[in-house]
Parts: structure tokens; sequence; C-alpha cells
């Protein structure tokens, strides 16, 4: 039986509204057993339908790396579906879609997730996230990795 180390789950934080502010959500969805099997063009076009389809929340941008995901994500209006009811949405979708039966399970149960505070930017996040694939010794870079995009642009409000 193979031994899982460190926290199962994360720390369950709400999302919350806050009048005149921007809610982004940035999201981390993992592969079961971290397989490395999402990088590539056909997996990408799944996962944009996923996302597209499972319009309760809007993608901003995303990275797919070749076991997990980073996206920023905002609710798509005041009665969207939870976080975690929009991500089964779209992981089920995707899974019904996916090119290779035998990858099942796809996703691990879980996602880790942090809504983004007032002091924080969108665009710097973003920024370090989008270096992912050269700390990963997959591109120099980060402009070569071809499985990142913007499906919406989120605006941030501070104020």
């Amino acid at each position: 039986m193979e031994r899982e180390v460190g926290r199962k789950h994360p720390a369950r934080h709400p999302v919350f509204e806050r009048e005149n502010l921007s809610v982004i959500v940035f999201l981390t969805v993992c592969t079961h057993h971290r397989r490395k099997i999402l990088a590539s063009p056909d997996v990408m076009r799944i996962l944009v339908r996923s996302w597209i389809s499972a319009d309760h929340w809007i993608v901003g941008r995303f990275i797919i790396l070749p076991d997990h995901i980073h996206l920023f994500c905002s609710p798509a209006n005041p009665n969207s579906l939870g976080l975690r009811a929009w991500m089964r949405h779209w992981k089920s979708s995707a899974s019904k879609m996916w090119p290779d039966p035998s990858a099942h399970p796809i996703w691990q149960i879980d996602g880790w997730d942090t809504q983004l505070r007032q002091s924080e930017s969108y665009s710097t996040k973003w920024d370090y996230v989008r270096e992912n694939p050269i700390r990963h010794g997959l591109v120099s870079r980060a402009q070569e990795w071809p499985f990142q995009g913007e499906l919406n642009p989120l605006v941030w409000h501070d104020k």
C-alpha cells in the first residue's frame, strides 16, 4: 500500500465576495498519483472544452504541466455553484472525453485553492506560475511552453 506524506486535503477557506472587489481564485489540480499525462494538444483541447462547458466559473490564465494544472478562476455570477462542485463538474467532463480510457482515474480527488487577497497581484502571481516549465526543466523560456493560455480576462479590482 502506497503511503502519502503530508496533508491529504487542503485547509478549506470558503470563497467569499467582497463589495466592489474582484474574486479571483488560484487553483492547482494534480493527476492521480502525479502521472505525467496532461501536457498534450488533445488534453489541452479537452480541458478548455470542459472549462467552457462548466460555465458557473470562468477560467482566466492557465498552464497545463505534465502532472498538474494551475489556473485562475472567478465565479461567473453571484449564483454560481461553489468551487468544489464546479471542479467536480469539469473534472468529470474531461474524464469522459479523455483520449485514453485506460488512464482512469485521471485526477486526484481534491485540488488546492487560494483566493487572491487585496494585496496580491494577479499579474505577479501569473508571472511566477508561468515560470513552472522552466523550473521543471521542460523549456528554457516560459513563452516556449505550448500548454498555457487565457480563456477570459479576469480583471483585478481592488477598490
